[in-house]
């Protein structure tokens, strides 16, 4: 795996069009993520990222790719005061993610007997940087919980901080 590149892959007992609907329904992913999206989910779209009414948007803040069942691709979100203040990431962690180029997250859907396999490309991350290491420990507790919601209906509870 390329240094500035983070892989993870799971199979998850559902259709293309549930998990489609998890990694896009407001609803859905407030429950397992904690963040709404809204957006027309159609490239070039602006993304706001609502996380317990702390709205977040930025012109560059955007969907890159969207095939319905099949792939999604979106840039990641806009660092800010006010999101690193909520999250409880203090002033010098604050500076070096501010600082870092700003990434794209990608989706891609395969169906796979009955499951399907869900493969999470987190990339264009600077190499050894903060983000990249956050995300290490947040996306496979992140698409633990979605997985959970959709194979059983209720989501994990939050990883401990």
């Amino acid at each position: 795996m390329d240094s500035d590149a983070f892989v993870y892959t799971t199979y998850i007992r559902t259709t293309p069009d549930d998990l489609w609907k998890a990694l896009t329904d407001p609803e859905l992913t407030r429950r397992y993520w904690g963040v709404a999206f809204e957006t027309e989910w159609t490239p070039g779209a602006a993304m706001v990222w609502d996380e317990g009414g702390r709205r977040t948007s930025d012109p560059e803040q955007m969907v890159l790719e969207a095939v319905p069942g099949r792939l999604l691709s979106y840039t990641w979100h806009t660092i800010t005061p006010a999101w690193a203040e909520a999250v409880g990431i203090g002033d010098e962690v604050y500076a070096r993610l501010a600082a870092e180029r700003r990434s794209k997250v990608t989706f891609a859907l395969e169906p796979a007997g009955d499951t399907v396999r869900l493969t999470v490309t987190h990339d264009d991350l600077e190499p050894g940087g903060t983000i990249r290491e956050l995300i290490g420990e947040g996306w496979p507790a992140l698409i633990s919980s979605l997985k959970s919601l959709l194979e059983t209906g209720e989501e994990l509870p939050p990883p401990p901080r």
